[in-house]
């Protein structure tokens, strides 16, 4: 017997050699052979239980993944919720992998870009097959907008074109919205009058609205043939909508454009700001407090030192002084509401000589005083996650005292503008806007002659409107916008309804197209319905093509559109005391825009051209022409570059219009004469010392071009038998601008430059 001794410290378990030596069995060579195909039959045997068992528990999940165009999605993400079982799917959309799971579970697909998709399915079987249809979702930042016809940027704009930084900041603009906007394409430059003309339409139909509310006249009064200025500084907004046509179904009473405005929140921080003018003088202070803020500015207006040094074209007798006076209250309401009240008071005064034409010996005085009120409050606040309601009202206050010669006239105009809307989202694809509002609009009008009649007329006008407007997102890639506007006019006792839509499709992922049309009504002028208080609104059709494509902090755009009119005022037999609306006409053209402040460290510079082809029958004209405010070709270039190492930041800003039509009395075609071309080099700087000190100059028309925009004849023949003309020229061949702005506040680099 063989004895095993096993020190005591150990204690290994015996293998199955050392067990048969134990028991006295002598180890054979086969017996080594014998054991190990034991061993591996059963593990064979337990290895094909083991996978029967695995196979009868095994479920096969299968299908396609696709959108909801059926065209498939590669690469989505397809498992079983709170399981590590799943798959990706292939690039015609299938996929397929195997779960031990059973019963019912939740099938969970998910992918960039779309919706998640979920659905429970029964695993009791051998194999589930699952069609998986995923949904876009509307990606704000992805999305597509609707940009035809329409130019806009605020604070939270997807897409920046024109903020109130590049109005103050446009050379020859001299921090005038108009002025400004005038080397956007769709627009037509007339000096003589400084407003807004676009696409064939004259400066009234463009209506400007602040906050959603009308405003009546947003233009300062000037003497005749010298442009105006806008009311409002652009300092005031923190963001511009600049629609040149096919704008929302919310704005009416405005038949070519629609310049929408909206005023900032509650100031930052509380500040003095001083300003000393080449033209007078101002002063602002604003204050602020945790939830809100109030602001107020004084300005002092007198052009006559100013004209003492440089001559003018004018015969002043007082030259311009204006007063203006502007108070800005907002505040917080609870956690979403914001509240917001706006006056603007202003009063100005002027009186010159107009001289005639045929003898400058003669001459008549032309004086105007004008006062205006403006006051504007609104509301908005969050009623949800999904909706937003907004409301406010306006009133308007215009009085014009004039004497022309031995004539005076008188004349006040009230408005008062009420508002409400709802706008929000029924779902991610869908977006609802709609409301009401009422206009209430009063006009006096008398005229105090050396005659034995005395003219007078008034109207009250009352406009009852209600807009619906409708987004829906196919997809990231397509937009409809649908809307509707009823309104019911008080002096011809009627209602209108006009249609808008609007389509863009995503060409890529920084271009899209867009399509546009739109019926717009505007009521006649004071004087026409004056003459006529039943005249009905006139009438504008628009159609509006756009591509648009914006990557790196450059844009490109091109634009081409029609727009007919209908309703118009015309002269019967040429008879201005008998007028009807038979008057028609259209306009169309093509624009270009391109904007680059990339390629070229430091500046920022746009191009702009528009071409238009218009013509119109109305009021005295003999037969359809094109009128004397269109021009067919209109070119800018503004360019703007900050020099770090001067502290400085130089713009320039130059503006050709080809030739516009005038009448000559001596020719048989009317309105066949064309002026020369206009062309306009301005320039500005502004140089900062320190950071809250800034001394800027602007000058316009640098080159001292004689820029001419029509002429005037005499109302009769002179002795020759031909009318006697004289042209319409610039006030004087430049406006030089010298301003010093000084801040105070606790932050020393605070300055006004974003409002200059």
């Amino acid at each position: 017997m063989v004895v095993i001794r096993v020190p005591a410290t150990a204690h290994p378990r015996p293998s199955t050699v050392q067990l048969l030596f134990f028991f006295g069995v002598a180890p054979r060579a086969h017996l080594y052979r014998v054991i190990a195909k034991v061993y591996m039959r059963l593990a064979f045997v337990i290895g094909m239980i083991m996978m029967n068992i695995a196979g009868f528990s095994q479920v096969k999940i299968s299908g396609t993944v696709t959108d909801v165009n059926g065209a498939p999605i590669a690469g989505a993400n397809i498992f079983l919720m709170d399981t590590y079982d799943g798959s990706s799917s292939l690039p015609d959309g299938g996929f397929e992998f195997n779960t031990t799971e059973s019963g019912k579970i939740m099938l969970v697909s998910k992918f960039v870009g779309y919706k998640d998709f979920q659905q429970q399915i029964n695993l009791e079987g051998k194999g589930v097959y699952v069609k998986v249809v995923m949904e876009e979702t509307i990606n704000e930042l992805e999305a597509v907008m609707i940009t035809a016809g329409s130019f806009t940027a605020n604070d939270d704009s997807r897409r920046t074109i024109f903020k109130a930084l590049d109005i103050a900041t446009t050379a020859g603009a001299t921090a005038d919205i108009a002025a400004a906007l005038n080397t956007l394409p769709g627009t037509q430059k007339v000096g003589e009058q400084g407003r807004l003309f676009v696409r064939g339409g004259d400066g009234s139909e463009t209506r400007t609205f602040i906050d959603g509310m009308m405003v009546l006249d947003a233009y300062n009064v000037s003497a005749p043939n010298t442009p105006s200025r806008g009311r409002f500084l652009p300092f005031m907004f923190k963001g511009t909508s600049f629609s040149t046509g096919g704008y929302s179904a919310e704005y009416g009473q405005a038949l070519s454009s629609a310049l929408v405005l909206d005023s900032k929140d509650e100031a930052e921080s509380s500040r003095t700001d001083i300003g000393i003018l080449s033209v007078g003088a101002d002063v602002a202070h604003t204050q602020s407090w945790k939830s809100g803020s109030a602001a107020a500015k004084i300005q002092y207006t007198n052009i006559k030192p100013y004209y003492g040094l440089i001559n003018q074209e004018i015969d002043w007798k007082e030259p311009p002084v204006t007063t203006e006076a502007v108070a800005v209250y907002r505040q917080r309401v609870g956690k979403e509401g914001l509240f917001k009240l706006y006056g603007n008071f202003n009063r100005a005064h002027f009186s010159m000589y107009n001289h005639s034409i045929d003898d400058y010996t003669q001459k008549y005085l032309y004086d105007l005083i004008n006062e205006y009120a403006y006051l504007n409050a609104s509301y908005r606040t969050s009623l949800n996650d999904h909706w937003t309601l907004r409301g406010g009202a306006s009133y308007n206050f215009i009085q014009n005292n004039t004497i022309a010669g031995v004539e005076s006239f008188d004349e006040i105009e009230k408005a008062l503008h009420a508002k409400v809307v709802a706008d929000g989202s029924l779902s991610d694809k869908f977006e609802l806007k709609s409301g009401i509002e009422v206009i209430q609009r009063s006009y006096r009008h008398a005229d105090s002659v050396s005659m034995p009649v005395n003219l007078s007329g008034r109207f009250d006008e009352s406009i009852v409107a209600g807009f619906t407007e409708a987004d829906l997102y196919s997809s990231n890639k397509f937009v409809t916008r649908a809307g509707i506007r009823m309104e019911y006019n008080s002096l011809v006792g009627k209602a209108s309804v006009d249609p808008r839509l609007s389509l863009a499709y995503k060409t890529g992922s920084s271009s899209q197209v867009s399509i546009a049309y739109g019926t717009f009504r505007q009521s006649p002028k004071n004087n026409w319905v004056i003459q006529n208080p039943l005249l009905h609104p006139e009438k504008a059709e628009h159609l509006i093509l756009n591509y648009q494509y914006i990557e790196n902090n450059r844009t490109f755009r091109v634009e081409t559109y029609y727009k007919r009119y209908h309703n118009l005022i015309k002269f019967v037999d040429g008879n201005p005391d008998h007028i009807d609306q038979q008057g028609k006409g259209y306009a169309r053209g093509i624009e270009l825009f391109w904007r680059d402040n990339r390629s070229i460290k430091n500046v920022d510079y746009w191009v702009s051209y528009s071409y238009l082809n218009t013509e119109r029958d109305y009021i005295d004209f003999p037969y359809a022409a094109t009128p004397s405010f269109a021009s067919a070709h209109n070119f800018s270039l503004v360019y703007k570059h900050f020099i770090q190492a001067l502290k400085s930041q130089l713009g320039f800003t130059y503006s050709y219009t080809s030739g516009r039509p005038y009448n000559d009395p001596n020719t048989e075609k009317f309105n066949g004469s064309k002026t020369p071309y206009y062309s306009d080099l301005s320039v500005n700087v502004a140089y900062l010392p320190k950071p809250f000190l800034i001394v800027y100059l602007s000058c316009t028309n640098i080159t001292g071009r004689d820029n001419i925009f029509g002429y005037e004849f005499s109302s009769d023949r002179g002795d020759n038998g031909i009318y006697q003309n004289r042209p319409i020229r610039q006030p004087a061949p430049r406006f030089l601008f010298v301003g010093i702005f000084i801040t105070i506040s606790k932050n020393k680099s605070v300055n006004q430059l974003p409002s200059l």
